[in-house]
């Protein structure tokens, strides 16, 4: 076989300039999501060279998994002590943050310290430290590659919180390890889903792609069912709902399957569901049946939804609604 040789590209070389070029290109959303990748965050771009305190952060984001704002910070050389000085700054002007620091190259010291960050952060509160690289196979375009080299020990800080916190009773144990092991299984089935991170409550969720949309995965102990569904949250959930039952046949046509279209007058929520009946989760011999099902319809709703929901615009209310 003929095969070709990696060879490193200085980053000069593509990117002359931090403001002008490198953080431009990294706004993009295609860019923007190869970096999300590597975090295991579902980016949304807010703003550029955004005003934080005295300070303006190049990329101003959020995860639309939680709405928490992330911000990053760009260099296209090693690290310095006047962006750490900066990040911090960032820290302590917002209460729930990641941070990332991107850079061509990170000093041990600088390593050091984001590590030490994150052990004595809030858990709210995290760093990431990422390299970018730029790799070239003979006269192909150059391909940027992220690296972490300092990521928050959510493990650590979990065990922490947990200890200040009250014994999870028996269902909040069983919803726990329900939700592990569905996590563990998406591993096995190398599946690009982004469940939230196991926790004692009934429901899961994937991002997908816009703050207040959500895809959730649902236990309905007391009804003996689970369900898949679309959560619409804020101000404007009643007309997305609404835009969105429009297109009720060909969404249904896309899932599949018939759905619930709930839209919840008495409640700021709405939701459009799909639900699998005559199923125990607390009996782990279903739990392979019932995982399988999340995992297909998880898949089934992100995909269809994904794209409407990134340029879905609220219908306004009805006549009888706004003159109220």
């Amino acid at each position: 076989m003929n095969l070709g040789s990696l060879r490193r590209v200085p980053l000069r070389e593509v990117w002359s300039s931090e403001s002008a070029d490198f953080t431009p290109w990294l706004a993009q959303e295609e860019n923007l999501k190869l970096l999300g990748d590597t975090l295991g965050l579902d980016l949304a771009l807010e703003a550029t060279e955004q005003q934080v305190g005295p300070f303006r952060a190049d990329i101003v984001a959020k995860d639309t998994t939680d709405g928490s704002f992330v911000l990053i910070e760009n260099q296209l050389e090693r690290t310095d002590h006047s962006h750490l000085g900066q990040l911090l700054t960032y820290a302590a002007g917002l209460s729930t943050v990641t941070i990332v620091w991107i850079a061509e190259r990170f000093t041990d010291e600088h390593r050091a310290a984001l590590d030490w960050l994150n052990e004595v952060t809030a858990q709210d509160i995290g760093f990431f430290g990422l390299e970018i690289e730029l790799w070239r196979i003979g006269n192909s375009p150059a391909a940027p590659k992220f690296n972490i080299v300092s990521q928050p020990n959510e493990w650590v800080k979990t065990v922490s919180k947990a200890r200040s916190e009250t014994p999870l009773s028996d269902i909040q144990q069983l919803q726990l390890e329900f939700w592990t092991a569905f996590k563990e299984y998406l591993l096995e089935q190398r599946s690009p889903l982004k469940v939230l991170k196991p926790a004692a409550q009934s429901w899961t969720s994937i991002p997908i792609g816009r703050s207040n949309f959500y895809v959730e995965a649902v236990i309905r102990a007391k009804e003996s069912m689970v369900t898949v569904q679309l959560d619409l949250y804020g101000s404007d959930a009643k007309g997305h709902f609404r835009r969105l039952l429009q297109n009720r046949t060909a969404i249904e046509s896309a899932i599949g399957q018939p759905l619930a279209w709930n839209e919840r007058p008495d409640r700021k929520t709405s939701a459009i569901a799909l639900d699998m009946h005559n199923v125990d989760a607390s009996d782990h011999s279903r739990w392979p049946e019932i995982f399988a099902w999340f995992h297909t319809y998880l898949a089934v709703f992100e995909k269809t939804f994904r794209p409407i929901v990134k340029l879905l615009t609220p219908l306004p209310p009805p006549d009888d609604e706004s003159d109220a």
